[in-house]
């Protein structure tokens, strides 16, 4: 069975996508620095904010992909929501990892068409196409006929959006799933109403910090909300 380590195509490819956002940590770095923030990808089309993170890769570091993957493959999972695509880094390890359970489907999410159209190149390049549907506009639109049991939820999008994804996706991840959210710790005032929610004993999850780099939030649904 090929897994996301060993298909050669998979690997050749992440491996280049890895180095180009590895090169833009730099620049990214500096905009926080200067006090800038990541829109929320609703800002006016050709605003400062929204260009200049309009090729920006904004992924998932390579350890977090990885466990995310595993993650999958452990759970068997078949069913994965992500908001949040870019160039669709995190989802070819989610698409792989479905691949590798013997099938499913990833429906993920972007704001940007540009990027979405570079994401859906990669996708068929390594022919993980049929895995994944990719929507393009505001996933607190384009998600919304999701009502089947979802097995893991991805948010890695901007934060305060994560507050309105939860409250959609969140009542149908399924008993035994999982909510993954990026950077939980480097912005953590900014998700105030994702961690509400997660906090919230009457949603039905279990929650705990993991120590990646930024952190990444791993709540459980251990009951039926």
């Amino acid at each position: 069975m090929n897994t996301v380590i060993e298909n050669s195509a998979l690997r050749s490819l992440l491996e280049r996508l890895h180095a180009s956002s590895d090169t833009q940590d730099r620049e990214i770095a500096a905009y926080y620095k200067a006090g800038a923030e990541r829109p929320t990808g609703f800002e006016q089309e050709g605003s400062a904010g929204r260009e200049f993170w309009r090729d920006k890769f904004v992924a998932l570091e390579r350890d977090k992909a990885e466990f995310i993957y595993a993650l999958c493959r452990a759970m068997r999972a078949r069913r994965i929501v992500e908001a949040g695509t870019s160039f669709g880094v995190s989802t070819l390890y989610l698409a792989a990892a479905l691949r590798d359970n013997g099938g499913g489907l990833v429906t993920t999410c972007d704001i940007e068409e540009s990027k979405a159209e570079v994401a859906r190149g990669h996708f068929a390049e390594v022919g993980l196409s049929d895995l994944i549907d990719l929507r393009v506009g505001d996933v607190r639109h384009t998600l919304r006929d999701i009502d089947e049991p979802v097995d893991l939820l991805v948010l890695d999008i901007w934060a305060p959006i994560t507050a309105d994804i939860i409250a959609l996706i969140g009542p149908h991840v399924r008993t035994g799933g999982v909510v993954v959210a990026d950077n939980i710790t480097a912005r953590r005032d900014r998700y105030a109403g994702l961690i509400a929610y997660l906090a919230d004993c009457s949603n039905g999850f279990t929650t705990q910090t993991l120590a990646f780099e930024g952190g990444l939030e791993l709540a459980v649904k251990t009951q039926g909300a």
